[in-house]
């Protein structure tokens, strides 16, 4: 019975009750209804609200457990980086491809249990409208991610078009300027073009200072750079994310989609290579209200976006330091060993993700650039030359420890390192070794660590051998190509006729 109907019926009773025969069992005999509800009417004329009973999951109920220990663990999982029902729903169609339920039935139960949990959040936002190559939205946001088995907070730049809806995710270990300046490049590339206004939170990178109403003191490289890449940039209010609540969710959707569970990867070049495929996975999609995928929509949207420039920005931040004692540079706080000798003043060029050493136009050195403070960067092969006259030195080295962190001297060296002291003595051995890394430069890790493999296993301890193994490549000859010769018959010519010469010879010895 609809509620309407009840409380209607609830009247005839108490109206029956007071006014007519007056009693419960008359009251119910005549209208036909229980004794209890006759009481009830009497006691509010309000009906009570129906109980609903809980009723059984069949479909949900063996995959309560699993859904739970999810969210469960979700509660130690960064906040941002959480399963959402959508994200559970994919995981129990891969993970457990038996469990036949449809999305539907998992939303119902997670937002039921996260509600529980107090994790629902609700807000409103206004649909905005965007021509195409008008506006891109710009912010980072962070995510973790497990390199080299240790998990690490990064920090990811997400440029978004809000006429196609495509984005663009990179990540950097720390949010500089350079790293700013040059994810904007990477993003330029991948859309094609440059977006005529790009908006911003006051980012430190981008803005000095905060001036009244919506003027900002920008940075001089910010501004050297906007104007290369002839653009225009607008900032928001600070504290009201939703002005630029386009890349807010989709930082969101990319982080859910892209980055839960936590990415495992070797080092931040492969991550970033896995991000740029799930950003042309994206391209497949379409989002609601919108009558193509993303992909189809940003090559339409390419034809009207600023043309990239000839030539990039100069993203390096340059310096002159002096080569020390130690054979390093410093740069802020940090030391980089270069293959120069001490005095020497080289130019050392900072970028995002690396640190480059010049000396007279020609790169000498390029390490991984080191976010921490007070480290030494050493790499074990600029200090080959110095090692061959001190070899004594190498055992208990720096850059040596160094590369076994790396993992670039593998267990195979330390068995060559000592055949070779075993055969020659602890200096000449030891001199051998520092020949056989010499090899690195011209032939590379992995062709070294090959022709050291092939020297044990043949049983050969010579670096004379192992720098054959290294170079056995190089020496096979390409086949030559048959000629055919029949295009070159037009330039045959006759033989010339040697009667007269030969009878002249036989003139001068004739007696």
């Amino acid at each position: 019975m609809e509620r309407r109907a009840k409380v209607e019926l609830f009247e005839q009773i108490r109206r029956e009750y007071e006014f007519g025969i007056g009693t419960i069992k008359g009251v119910a005999r005549k209208l036909g209804v229980h004794r209890r509800m006759v009481r009830q009417a009497l006691a509010d004329a309000q009906p009570p609200e129906r109980k609903l009973s809980e009723r059984e999951r069949p479909m949900v109920g063996p995959l309560i457990r699993f859904i739970d220990a999810i969210l469960e663990a979700d509660r130690n999982a960064p906040r941002k980086q959480r399963h959402t029902a959508h994200r559970i729903w994919q995981r129990i169609r891969t993970e457990m491809p038996e469990q036949k339920v449809a999305e539907v039935t998992i939303r119902q139960y997670v937002r039921e249990r996260k509600r529980e949990l107090g994790w629902s959040t609700r807000t409103t936002c206004v649909p905005q409208s965007y021509e195409p190559g008008q506006e891109g939205q710009v912010d980072w946001y962070e995510a973790w991610a497990e390199l080299n088995g240790e998990p690490v907070l990064l920090q990811v730049f997400s440029m978004r078009s809000m006429a196609s809806g495509a984005a663009f995710h990179r990540a950097y270990h720390r949010a500089t300027q350079q790293a700013f300046l040059e994810a904007h490049e990477h993003a330029f590339q991948y859309f094609g073009g440059v977006f005529r206004v790009l908006r911003y939170d006051n980012l430190k990178a981008a803005v000095k200072k905060i001036l009244r109403g919506f003027r900002r003191e920008e940075t001089a490289r910010f501004i050297a750079f906007r104007s290369h890449w002839r653009f225009q940039s607008e900032f928001c209010t600070p504290y009201e994310a939703h002005e630029k609540g386009g890349i807010e969710s989709e930082a969101g959707y990319f982080r859910r989609n892209h980055w839960v569970p936590m990415p495992k990867v070797r080092d931040l070049a492969e991550l970033n290579a896995q991000l740029l495929a799930a950003c042309h996975e994206d391209e497949r999609r379409q989002i609601a209200g919108r009558s193509q995928p993303v992909g189809t929509l940003m090559i339409e949207e390419r034809a009207h976006l600023l043309p990239l420039a000839e030539h990039g920005f100069e993203l390096a931040e340059i310096s002159f330091p002096r080569v020390d004692g130690l054979g390093c540079v410093r740069v802020r706080t940090n030391l980089y060993s270069v293959p120069a000798k001490p005095g020497r003043t080289v130019e050392m060029r900072l970028y995002a993700s690396c640190v480059e050493v010049r000396e007279e136009g020609h790169c000498i050195a390029c390490h991984e650039r080191c976010y921490e403070r007070n480290q030494q960067v050493l790499d074990l092969e600029h200090y080959l030359d110095v090692l061959e006259r001190k070899p004594g030195a190498l055992a208990g080295s720096k850059p040596l420890a160094a590369w076994r962190q790396r993992g670039l001297w593998p267990e195979n060296y330390d068995r060559l390192w000592e055949e070779l002291i075993r055969r020659h003595g602890k200096q000449s051995g030891t001199r051998q070794m520092i020949q056989v890394l010499s090899l690195i430069k011209p032939y590379g890790h992995e062709r070294v660590r090959t022709a050291v493999e092939e020297a044990i296993t043949s049983g050969c301890s010579d670096a004379a051998a192992i720098r054959h193994l290294a170079g056995a490549a190089d020496l096979t000859h390409a086949r030559s190509a048959i000629i055919e010769l029949g295009a070159l018959s037009r330039f045959d010519r006759p033989l010339p006729v040697m009667t007269d010469y030969d009878g002249l010879l036989g003139q001068e010895v004739a007696p």
